[in-house]
């Protein structure tokens, strides 16, 4: 009985405790459980959580992207047609014609007839000297004219006759010439006294009334001055001569002129002369053109804005200056897809032009839609409700005068 019972000590012992196979295994588990540190444990939890956040946060976006309301914004059709290269100066007016009515004989002025700052037509009479004295000296010269023109009929008869000198004919003959000459300067001198406009034009303020003795020698009576047409002066700067020598001699070339403040329409007219040389001060070249001016709204020396026109573009692409926008890339416009997203497309702008255009010369089509008003709420893909663009400077160059856009 007790060795029965020793020998279930011994088996009990050996099942309940490890073998030695079994330990070494667990100290192997062991081992490899302390090489993975706890912290990277956390550090895979805290990515993984990122990672989710960021899937999640893109898939939000995309459905609040999706759920946009179409924002409004002001569209216009890219269209095509000619317009003008030109270059914008400032100037002032010339009158056409200038006129120092001068007294040619001396008397007292006996008239005035006409009122200061009057419009004069050429031969209306301004002043009259007193005549009397140029009268009377006219009639003596036509006298003695008279009676040596009956002494030369005579002296031919006689000479016909050959019963007289060829000295006392040739005599006669000069006195008649002379008193003839006479007669006639005595005529330009009583004639004088009437003095008329030699011009078409506006009188000034007269420098001498009724009364006042006048004569060659004495200080200018009024002064006349033609406005229909009128000069247009201006300058062009040394830089834009390579151009302006460019299209010079061309038949489009032409001078616009018109007031800074709008209230006459554009006048054009042609370019009357280019100076030959650089002003050496202000590296500018003098030129002038040829305005119409029929209801004198253009006075000499006002000062006018001026477009000068150097030749004509061919169908130019134009889209609303609003349209052009800039950014750290350089300037661009959103162009409008057929489902009414927009998309950013850069270009090149030329010149502006008149009724607030301006001139795309890469980057659009004719016929595509622009946004022009609007872009600030805007992005690549988003979508708009389109409406009609108007614009509010059809045909005003004064919107577009303060900049000259690149050629």
């Amino acid at each position: 009985m007790k060795l029965n019972t020793e020998l279930s000590d011994v088996r009990t012992l050996d099942h309940g405790g490890p073998k030695p196979s079994t330990r070494s295994q667990m100290k192997r588990t062991r081992a490899s459980n302390q090489r993975i540190p706890k912290w990277a444990y956390l550090l895979f939890i805290i990515l993984a959580a990122f990672v989710t956040y960021r899937i999640l946060q893109h898939r939000a976006s995309e459905v609040k992207t999706a759920q946009l309301p179409a924002r409004p914004a002001s569209v216009a059709k890219v269209i095509t047609k000619d317009v003008p290269i030109y270059l914008d100066e400032i100037g002032t007016c010339a009158a056409y014609e200038t006129v120092l009515v001068q007294a040619q004989v001396s008397g007292v002025i006996i008239t005035r007839n006409f009122q200061d700052g009057s419009d004069v037509k050429k031969g209306d009479l301004l002043f009259t000297i007193d005549p009397r004295p140029y009268q009377a000296a006219l009639d003596q010269a036509k006298a003695q004219n008279a009676l040596d023109q009956v002494t030369l009929k005579r002296q031919e008869d006689l000479r016909a006759r050959k019963v007289i000198a060829q000295q006392d004919y040739d005599t006669a003959v000069a006195n008649a010439q002379k008193s003839q000459a006479a007669a006639e300067a005595a005529q330009v001198n009583f004639d004088y006294c009437f003095i008329k406009s030699p011009i078409n034009g506006r009188i000034g303020l007269r420098n001498f009334d009724v009364g006042n003795l006048v004569g060659p020698s004495g200080s200018a009576l009024v002064t006349i001055q033609g406005l229909d047409p009128i000069y247009t002066d201006f300058t062009v700067a040394e830089n834009d001569l390579p151009l302006v020598r460019k299209y010079l001699n061309g038949p489009n070339v032409k001078v616009q002129t018109y007031l800074p403040d709008g209230s006459i329409t554009p006048r054009m007219g042609d370019l009357y002369f280019i100076d030959n040389a650089v002003q050496p001060g202000s590296g500018t070249v003098k030129a002038r053109g040829v305005t119409p001016n029929p209801d004198r709204a253009l006075w000499p020396s006002q000062f006018v804005l001026v477009r000068f026109i150097l030749d004509t573009l061919k169908d130019a692409t134009l889209v609303p200056s609003q349209a052009v926008q800039v950014s750290q890339s350089g300037p661009f416009v959103f162009v409008v897809k057929p489902d009414n997203t927009v998309d950013l497309r850069p270009v090149k702008p030329g010149q502006r032009q008149e009724g607030d255009l301006t001139v795309i010369e890469s980057g659009l089509k004719s016929g595509e839609t622009v946004v022009v008003t609007g872009q600030l709420a805007l992005s690549p893909g988003a979508k708009i409700a389109p409406q009609p663009y108007s614009s509010q400077n059809q045909g005003n160059p004064q919107s577009s005068a303060a900049s000259k856009g690149a050629l």
